[in-house]
Protein backbone atom coordinates (compact mmCIF):
# COMPACT_ATOMS: atom_id res chain seq x y z
CA UNK A 1 0.00 0.00 0.00
CA UNK A 2 1.58 3.23 -1.17
CA UNK A 3 -1.31 5.69 -0.85
CA UNK A 4 -2.76 7.98 -3.54
CA UNK A 5 -0.85 9.80 -6.22
CA UNK A 6 0.19 13.36 -5.52
CA UNK A 7 -2.29 14.70 -8.13
CA UNK A 8 -5.18 12.91 -6.41
CA UNK A 9 -4.19 14.35 -3.06
CA UNK A 10 -3.90 17.88 -4.49
CA UNK A 11 -7.32 17.54 -6.18
CA UNK A 12 -8.91 16.54 -2.87
CA UNK A 13 -7.31 19.46 -1.06
CA UNK A 14 -8.56 21.90 -3.72
CA UNK A 15 -12.08 20.44 -3.62
CA UNK A 16 -12.10 20.66 0.17
CA UNK A 17 -11.06 24.31 0.02
CA UNK A 18 -13.69 25.12 -2.63
CA UNK A 19 -16.48 23.43 -0.66
CA UNK A 20 -15.52 25.22 2.54
CA UNK A 21 -15.23 28.60 0.83
CA UNK A 22 -18.44 28.34 -1.19
CA UNK A 23 -20.80 26.68 1.24
CA UNK A 24 -19.19 27.85 4.46
CA UNK A 25 -19.55 31.40 3.16
CA UNK A 26 -23.11 30.70 2.04
CA UNK A 27 -24.05 29.39 5.48
CA UNK A 28 -22.42 32.40 7.17
CA UNK A 29 -24.34 34.77 4.87
CA UNK A 30 -27.62 32.97 5.50
CA UNK A 31 -27.18 33.30 9.25
CA UNK A 32 -26.07 36.93 9.04
CA UNK A 33 -29.06 37.88 6.86
CA UNK A 34 -31.34 36.79 9.70
CA UNK A 35 -29.66 39.08 12.21
CA UNK A 36 -28.47 42.09 10.18
CA UNK A 37 -30.72 45.14 10.23
CA UNK A 38 -30.53 45.50 6.44
CA UNK A 39 -29.13 43.05 3.88
CA UNK A 40 -28.50 43.83 0.23
CA UNK A 41 -29.21 40.44 -1.35
CA UNK A 42 -31.24 39.32 -4.34
CA UNK A 43 -32.01 35.89 -2.87
CA UNK A 44 -31.46 34.38 0.57
CA UNK A 45 -29.00 31.45 0.72
CA UNK A 46 -30.46 28.17 1.97
CA UNK A 47 -29.26 27.19 5.43
CA UNK A 48 -30.44 23.62 4.84
CA UNK A 49 -28.63 23.18 1.52
CA UNK A 50 -25.39 24.75 2.74
CA UNK A 51 -25.53 22.76 5.98
CA UNK A 52 -26.13 19.50 4.09
CA UNK A 53 -23.20 20.09 1.73
CA UNK A 54 -20.90 20.94 4.64
CA UNK A 55 -22.05 17.84 6.51
CA UNK A 56 -21.29 15.64 3.51
CA UNK A 57 -17.96 17.43 3.17
CA UNK A 58 -17.11 16.43 6.73
CA UNK A 59 -17.99 12.81 5.93
CA UNK A 60 -15.83 12.90 2.79
CA UNK A 61 -12.97 14.39 4.79
CA UNK A 62 -13.19 11.59 7.37
CA UNK A 63 -13.18 8.93 4.65
CA UNK A 64 -10.23 10.65 2.98
CA UNK A 65 -8.36 10.75 6.27
CA UNK A 66 -8.98 7.06 6.94
CA UNK A 67 -7.77 6.21 3.44
CA UNK A 68 -4.58 8.20 3.95
CA UNK A 69 -3.88 6.69 7.37
CA UNK A 70 -4.30 3.21 5.99
CA UNK A 71 -2.35 4.13 2.85
CA UNK A 72 -5.09 2.94 0.57
CA UNK A 73 -4.00 2.65 -3.10
CA UNK A 74 -4.96 5.04 -5.89
CA UNK A 75 -8.07 3.03 -6.73
CA UNK A 76 -9.66 3.64 -3.29
CA UNK A 77 -13.14 5.11 -3.92
CA UNK A 78 -12.94 7.35 -0.88
CA UNK A 79 -10.50 9.54 -2.76
CA UNK A 80 -13.28 10.42 -5.21
CA UNK A 81 -15.91 11.56 -2.71
CA UNK A 82 -14.91 15.23 -2.39
CA UNK A 83 -14.59 15.86 -6.16
CA UNK A 84 -17.94 14.14 -6.78
CA UNK A 85 -19.56 16.17 -4.00
CA UNK A 86 -18.22 19.46 -5.39
CA UNK A 87 -19.42 18.73 -8.92
CA UNK A 88 -22.83 17.57 -7.68
CA UNK A 89 -23.33 20.60 -5.43
CA UNK A 90 -22.36 23.03 -8.21
CA UNK A 91 -24.72 21.30 -10.64
CA UNK A 92 -27.56 21.59 -8.11
CA UNK A 93 -26.79 25.29 -7.64
CA UNK A 94 -26.89 25.77 -11.41
CA UNK A 95 -30.31 24.13 -11.64
CA UNK A 96 -31.71 26.14 -8.73
CA UNK A 97 -30.34 29.42 -10.12
CA UNK A 98 -32.63 29.28 -13.15
CA UNK A 99 -35.21 32.04 -12.99
CA UNK A 100 -33.14 34.25 -10.68
CA UNK A 101 -32.21 37.74 -11.78
CA UNK A 102 -28.65 37.94 -13.17
CA UNK A 103 -28.30 41.43 -11.64
CA UNK A 104 -26.81 41.89 -8.19
CA UNK A 105 -28.35 44.13 -5.52
CA UNK A 106 -26.39 47.22 -6.59
CA UNK A 107 -27.41 46.83 -10.24
CA UNK A 108 -31.08 46.26 -9.35
CA UNK A 109 -31.14 49.38 -7.16
CA UNK A 110 -29.55 51.44 -9.95
CA UNK A 111 -32.08 50.14 -12.49
CA UNK A 112 -35.01 51.02 -10.17
CA UNK A 113 -33.66 54.55 -9.69
CA UNK A 114 -33.24 55.00 -13.44
CA UNK A 115 -36.68 53.60 -14.31
CA UNK A 116 -38.40 55.88 -11.79
CA UNK A 117 -36.54 58.89 -13.16
CA UNK A 118 -37.41 58.11 -16.79
CA UNK A 119 -41.10 57.53 -16.01
CA UNK A 120 -41.42 60.65 -13.81
CA UNK A 121 -39.67 62.80 -16.43
CA UNK A 122 -42.39 61.93 -18.94
CA UNK A 123 -44.98 63.58 -16.66
CA UNK A 124 -43.01 66.82 -16.26
CA UNK A 125 -44.45 70.02 -17.80
CA UNK A 126 -42.80 73.36 -18.63
CA UNK A 127 -44.23 74.69 -15.36
CA UNK A 128 -43.28 71.96 -12.88
CA UNK A 129 -42.25 68.40 -12.20
CA UNK A 130 -44.94 65.91 -11.09
CA UNK A 131 -45.67 65.80 -7.35
CA UNK A 132 -49.15 64.27 -7.16
CA UNK A 133 -49.44 60.81 -5.62
CA UNK A 134 -51.85 59.72 -8.37
CA UNK A 135 -49.04 60.28 -10.89
CA UNK A 136 -46.02 59.07 -8.94
CA UNK A 137 -47.42 56.09 -7.03
CA UNK A 138 -48.17 53.95 -10.13
CA UNK A 139 -44.55 54.49 -11.19
CA UNK A 140 -43.34 53.26 -7.80
CA UNK A 141 -45.67 50.26 -7.88
CA UNK A 142 -44.26 49.20 -11.26
CA UNK A 143 -40.68 48.98 -9.97
CA UNK A 144 -41.14 45.53 -8.46
CA UNK A 145 -39.35 44.22 -5.36
CA UNK A 146 -36.34 46.01 -3.81
CA UNK A 147 -33.11 44.00 -3.43
CA UNK A 148 -33.16 44.45 0.36
CA UNK A 149 -34.13 42.41 3.41
CA UNK A 150 -35.01 43.87 6.78
CA UNK A 151 -33.84 41.52 9.56
CA UNK A 152 -34.14 38.61 7.17
CA UNK A 153 -37.58 39.54 5.78
CA UNK A 154 -37.83 40.59 2.15
CA UNK A 155 -38.92 44.21 1.70
CA UNK A 156 -42.12 43.66 -0.32
CA UNK A 157 -42.20 46.81 -2.46
CA UNK A 158 -40.73 50.22 -3.08
CA UNK A 159 -42.18 53.22 -1.25
CA UNK A 160 -42.18 56.94 -1.98
CA UNK A 161 -41.58 59.94 0.27
CA UNK A 162 -42.05 63.42 -1.24
CA UNK A 163 -40.10 66.26 0.35
CA UNK A 164 -40.64 69.93 -0.52
CA UNK A 165 -38.47 73.04 -0.69
CA UNK A 166 -35.25 71.10 -1.21
CA UNK A 167 -31.95 72.52 -2.39
CA UNK A 168 -30.45 69.24 -3.50
CA UNK A 169 -30.68 65.47 -3.10
CA UNK A 170 -31.64 64.09 0.31
CA UNK A 171 -28.75 63.16 2.59
CA UNK A 172 -30.79 62.11 5.63
CA UNK A 173 -32.52 58.74 5.46
CA UNK A 174 -33.45 58.48 9.14
CA UNK A 175 -36.89 57.05 9.84
CA UNK A 176 -37.31 55.51 6.39
CA UNK A 177 -37.24 51.85 5.49
CA UNK A 178 -35.07 50.31 2.76
CA UNK A 179 -36.57 50.60 -0.69
CA UNK A 180 -37.94 54.12 -0.10
CA UNK A 181 -37.46 56.63 -2.90
CA UNK A 182 -36.85 60.13 -1.55
CA UNK A 183 -38.34 62.61 -4.04
CA UNK A 184 -37.03 66.04 -3.08
CA UNK A 185 -38.76 68.88 -4.96
CA UNK A 186 -37.11 72.29 -5.30
CA UNK A 187 -38.91 75.34 -3.93
CA UNK A 188 -39.77 76.55 -7.46
CA UNK A 189 -41.17 73.12 -8.35
CA UNK A 190 -39.12 72.91 -11.53
CA UNK A 191 -36.83 70.06 -10.54
CA UNK A 192 -36.70 67.15 -8.12
CA UNK A 193 -33.81 65.02 -6.90
CA UNK A 194 -34.44 61.30 -6.47
CA UNK A 195 -32.43 59.13 -4.07
CA UNK A 196 -32.99 55.62 -2.72
CA UNK A 197 -32.81 54.32 0.84
CA UNK A 198 -30.90 51.06 1.11
CA UNK A 199 -27.20 50.42 1.65
CA UNK A 200 -24.00 51.82 0.17
CA UNK A 201 -22.89 49.86 -2.89
CA UNK A 202 -19.73 48.72 -1.09
CA UNK A 203 -21.49 46.89 1.77
CA UNK A 204 -23.98 44.02 1.98
CA UNK A 205 -25.05 44.27 5.62
CA UNK A 206 -25.62 47.24 7.90
CA UNK A 207 -27.95 50.00 9.03
CA UNK A 208 -30.28 51.62 6.49
CA UNK A 209 -28.82 54.58 4.64
CA UNK A 210 -28.71 56.15 1.22
CA UNK A 211 -27.79 54.05 -1.78
CA UNK A 212 -24.38 55.52 -2.52
CA UNK A 213 -20.95 54.90 -4.03
CA UNK A 214 -17.81 55.82 -2.10
CA UNK A 215 -19.84 57.99 0.24
CA UNK A 216 -21.66 59.97 -2.45
CA UNK A 217 -25.43 59.38 -2.84
CA UNK A 218 -26.56 57.99 -6.17
CA UNK A 219 -29.33 60.23 -7.46
CA UNK A 220 -31.15 61.37 -10.57
CA UNK A 221 -32.78 64.71 -11.39
CA UNK A 222 -36.27 65.17 -12.80
CA UNK A 223 -36.57 68.57 -14.53
CA UNK A 224 -39.40 70.64 -15.93
CA UNK A 225 -39.57 70.33 -19.68
CA UNK A 226 -38.45 73.19 -21.86
CA UNK A 227 -41.07 74.89 -24.07
CA UNK A 228 -39.28 73.50 -27.13
CA UNK A 229 -39.69 69.94 -25.81
CA UNK A 230 -43.33 70.54 -24.99
CA UNK A 231 -44.20 72.05 -28.37
CA UNK A 232 -42.24 69.57 -30.44
CA UNK A 233 -44.42 67.46 -32.68
CA UNK A 234 -43.31 64.37 -34.55
CA UNK A 235 -42.70 65.06 -38.23
CA UNK A 236 -45.34 63.67 -40.58
CA UNK A 237 -44.13 62.54 -43.95
CA UNK A 238 -46.68 62.82 -46.78
CA UNK A 239 -46.37 60.76 -49.92
CA UNK A 240 -46.98 63.16 -52.85
CA UNK A 241 -47.54 62.02 -56.43
CA UNK A 242 -44.75 62.61 -58.87
CA UNK A 243 -45.51 65.30 -61.50
CA UNK A 244 -44.06 65.87 -64.92
CA UNK A 245 -42.79 69.14 -66.35
CA UNK A 246 -46.33 70.22 -67.38
CA UNK A 247 -47.66 69.84 -63.88
CA UNK A 248 -49.58 66.68 -64.72
CA UNK A 249 -49.50 63.78 -62.32
CA UNK A 250 -47.22 61.09 -63.59
CA UNK A 251 -49.01 57.89 -64.54
CA UNK A 252 -47.85 54.51 -63.26
CA UNK A 253 -48.99 52.87 -66.49
CA UNK A 254 -46.52 52.50 -69.34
Amino acid sequence: MTGPKRGTLVANVLCLGALGWLYGGELADALRIRTAEVSAVTSSPSVGRAGTVLGLTAVGLVVLGVGLLRKQPEGFKGYRLLPILLVGALFLDLVLSEGRSPLDAEAQAAVALRNFHEAAQKHATPEAVPVEARVLQPIVDALGTPPYRLRGVQVPSYALQVRRNCEGPARDASGTRPGTLLYCVASDGKQAWVTLVGLPAEVRFGAPGLFSTRGEPRFSVVRARSPEENDAEPAIELELPEVDSDGEAASDSP
